[in-house]
């Protein structure tokens, strides 16, 4: 069965753009789809694993967070989910200089 952790939308360390900030919702997946090329290069996707953006609703609007897909009798894409979620290497705390929207 199709499963997924929530992994976040930035670096663990780092600052998101608040939910209804102005563009928000463009800032927001901007901020996601960067978060998603620095794990995918440490954490490349299994062949039964993917990351997606996620929205979830809240309160004061959308919120955008990435997800970590897997199929739970795949022993090799349940542990990428995993190791992504509890940062196994340590690479997922700050921005990394190519990703950083900061310099973007």
């Amino acid at each position: 069965m199709r499963e997924f952790l929530i992994i976040g939308s930035t670096p663990y360390g780092e600052s998101c753009v608040q939910v209804g900030s102005d563009n928000y919702d463009s800032r927001a997946r901007a901020e996601c789809r960067l978060f998603i090329q620095q794990i995918t290069k440490h954490y490349p996707e299994p062949d039964n694993g993917y990351l997606k953006i996620k929205s979830n609703p809240h309160d004061f609007g959308t919120y955008y967070e990435v997800a970590a897909y897997y199929e739970d009798d795949d022993s090799e894409a349940s542990k990428w989910a995993f190791d992504i979620e509890s940062d196994k290497k340590n690479v997922l705390d700050i921005w990394e200089a190519e990703f950083n929207p900061a310099s973007k």
